[in-house]
């Protein structure tokens, strides 16, 4: 009898490298190429050195697994072999004033969470900056978290020239069964009552996504609230509304409530000594008995 190998549940076949290829890469698609790895270490460091060596606007790189994914503040992204999705874009925005690519991080979020609530049928949420919520036995988890790195343009001159890049990393817990999970606080789309947990249209939804809104965000010169995206997304995030602590930079802690999204995607909080904007940091959603 063959013995079990960590690839082989299932439940979790592969991704179809070729079918994807033919599905997201086409004239009007911002998309140029797409590679599905079956395992690596960080799809976005990948990604960046590829972006270093002058890679093209719009690769897609997938990985099967990732074994030293990162998050926000270096956290550590861990999963299963094909139990969700991690691949990270590299965009090129250079029509773009660089000051306005603060946004990607959040147009990656709006992008994801809507490409999720309609291919998965589970109501996905944003929590300020990149975390995507699901609503699991009334409590909200996360399910997804977004990545973004700036890269140095070729020949390594300074990350905030117009020849520069963004990768945009995106993980997304698809499959994990409650025994998998990193720690209590998180979530799957399974968990979530997802209709479906088909890797591929998953994916393909959330390119699509962000090929759209990348588009209208490029059509408006990055401008957030002519582009819509400011709006939908303060629609879509969790975090309005309520009472957080900001944790910052250097220790220090700010609390007070959530009120609105500025334009430079900064979060505002409104605090005993008035507003204050949040552009960095670590937000925690307090909960009150």
């Amino acid at each position: 009898m063959t013995t079990p190998n960590r690839w082989s549940d299932l439940e979790r076949p592969p991704l179809g490298e070729a079918a994807l290829r033919r599905a997201v890469i086409a004239p009007d698609s911002p998309w140029t190429s797409l590679d599905v790895v079956e395992a690596t270490g960080s799809t976005n460091s990948d990604l960046a050195q590829r972006a270093n060596a002058g890679a093209p606007e719009g690769a897609v790189l997938v990985a099967e697994e990732q074994t030293a994914g990162r998050g926000r503040l270096d956290r550590q992204w861990s999963a299963p072999p094909r139990s969700g999705l991690f691949f990270s874009v590299l965009l090129r925005p250079a029509d773009v004033p660089v000051e306005r690519w603060g946004w990607l991080p959040l147009l990656a979020g709006v992008a994801t969470a809507t490409a999720l609530s309609r291919t998965a049928g589970v109501d996905t949420a944003l929590k300020w900056p990149n975390d995507l919520l699901v609503t699991i036995d009334g409590e909200e988890r996360k399910t997804g978290g977004i990545l973004a790195e700036r890269t140095a343009a070729p020949g390594g001159t300074s990350r905030t020239e117009s020849g520069g890049a963004v990768v945009i990393g995106i993980g997304i817990n698809v499959s994990l069964r409650t025994e998998e999970l990193p720690v209590p606080a998180a979530g799957s789309l399974a968990l979530a009552g997802a209709k479906g947990t088909d890797r591929d249209p998953l994916l393909r939804a959330v390119l699509r996504s962000l090929a759209d809104w990348y588009g209208e965000w490029r059509a408006a010169a990055g401008d957030p609230a002519a582009s819509r995206l400011q709006q939908t997304y303060a629609a879509g995030c969790a975090t309005l509304g309520r009472e957080v602590r900001a944790e910052l930079p250097g220790g220090r802690e700010l609390v007070g409530t959530a009120v609105g999204v500025d334009d430079d995607g900064r979060l505002v909080l409104a605090t005993a000594d008035g507003e204050q904007a949040v552009g960095a940091g670590d937000v925690v959603h307090i909960r009150r008995a």
